[in-house]
């Protein structure tokens, strides 16, 4: 699937075409009327809402005393732990240093449209991330990491600032997000985290959704892209308010993938699935050979989630990576199909105190398509 190219108007009309329904003025949907919602809900874990309070209780200590007066500041909560449940969310929500985006992304045979879905429910004052657009223009892979000065741009007409935390969700619970997460890392963006559950969770929870996105989110998301645009067209963006800071060692290239082939120095996981791995299943993209880099090892993103799409809590995760031989003592890369639930492995290893994991953004359907790249196969 080609990185989704369209101008500021064609966005602009993406947002408005869903719109045709709804005002422009946001309106609240109380999600514990809606039958769904108590579906949900039902279906959420013991062992995943402690997880969450687990979160609420390792970040209440952004709130200090000053002058008398209680104040709040992203600059003191915690960055050890990768997630925070929609409680604390809930909470915290109108802080004006606290920013949330939704980044919601499918897989192309979900005929799901993350921007129709945004329009018609998301967390209120949420702004649109968009995955596909917010991406590297000089290549046909599929929402690759973009340059530094496009993120800088792209995330400065989304009204983000430096000083500001980010709170990520998406529509399936804990899916997408999760690259998201690791962009802004990628640029020096520490105090980011996932939503546990996402959207999901926060409907199950009774909270409230707002439908129809107001003028100015339309516009913050629609500047994005054109920022994006103008970089790459080699033109002047502005005002740039986030500055970016390039972490290498958290992405990972074609190049050094086939290098560590021979000389080991990373553990390589795949978090697509079994049957992918193998080489059983073909892949879902034409033109991709099926299997997998030599020496990786499989652990299927699936199983980092409990039933609710949560993340699982560390004792389960450790558990997981300790059945496929991962030493948390030991430098791990990890890829996917293109580059999205890999970084839910590394949102998982995040999580057991490991934050230099790297991701191999082209991921196999950079790799499969190469002619000259070694594969292996599990299948008879």
């Amino acid at each position: 699937m080609a990185s989704v190219l369209f101008s500021k108007s064609q966005f602009t009309h993406r947002f408005l075409y869903s719109s045709l329904t709804h005002s422009l003025k946001p309106q609240f949907l109380s999600s514990s009327v809606n039958k769904w919602s108590l579906h949900l809900r039902s279906s959420c874990s013991t062992s995943s809402n402690l997880v969450s309070r687990r979160g609420l209780v390792r970040v209440v200590s952004s709130w200090t005393t000053a002058g008398g007066k209680s104040t709040f500041s992203t600059l003191s909560m915690s960055t050890n732990d990768p997630v925070v449940s929609v409680e604390w969310l809930h909470t915290n929500l109108k802080q004006p240093d606290l920013k949330v985006l939704d980044a919601s992304w499918y897989m192309p045979d979900e005929q799901r449209n993350p921007i129709q879905e945004y329009q018609v429910a998301h967390i209120p004052g949420a702004i649109f991330f968009d995955v596909d657009g917010i991406a590297d223009r000089t290549t046909n892979l599929p929402h690759m990491l973009p340059s530094e000065e496009a993120f800088g741009g792209a995330v400065s007409a989304l009204g983000i600032e430096n000083k500001d935390g980010v709170v990520i969700y998406d529509g399936k619970g804990l899916f997408s997000a999760a690259r998201a997460w690791w962009m802004f890392r990628v640029f020096g963006h520490d105090r980011v985290w996932v939503l546990d559950g996402g959207l999901p969770r926060w409907r199950a929870s009774g909270y409230d959704v707002e439908s129809s996105a107001s003028g100015d989110a339309i516009l913050k998301a629609s500047a994005a892209t054109e920022a994006i645009e103008k970089v790459y067209q080699g033109q002047a963006v502005g005002p740039i308010k986030f500055q970016t800071k390039f972490q290498p060692h958290l992405v990972w290239t074609l190049d050094q993938v086939r290098k560590n082939i021979e000389e080991r120095t990373h553990q390589h996981i795949d978090a697509r699935s079994k049957a992918r791995f193998d080489g059983a299943s073909p892949e879902p993209r034409k033109g991709i050979r099926s299997g997998h880099v030599p020496g990786s090892k499989c652990i299927p993103f699936p199983q980092l989630l409990d039933s609710s799409q949560a993340l699982l809590s560390a004792n389960e995760l450790k558990k997981r990576f300790d059945q496929e031989g991962i030493s948390l003592d030991q430098p791990v890369v990890t890829s996917c199909g293109t580059g999205v639930t890999a970084c839910i492995l590394a949102l998982g290893l995040h999580r057991l105190g490991k934050t230099d994991v790297a991701v191999y953004d082209g991921s196999w359907t950079e790799w499969g398509a190469q002619a000259d790249t070694p594969v292996a196969t599990s299948s008879p």
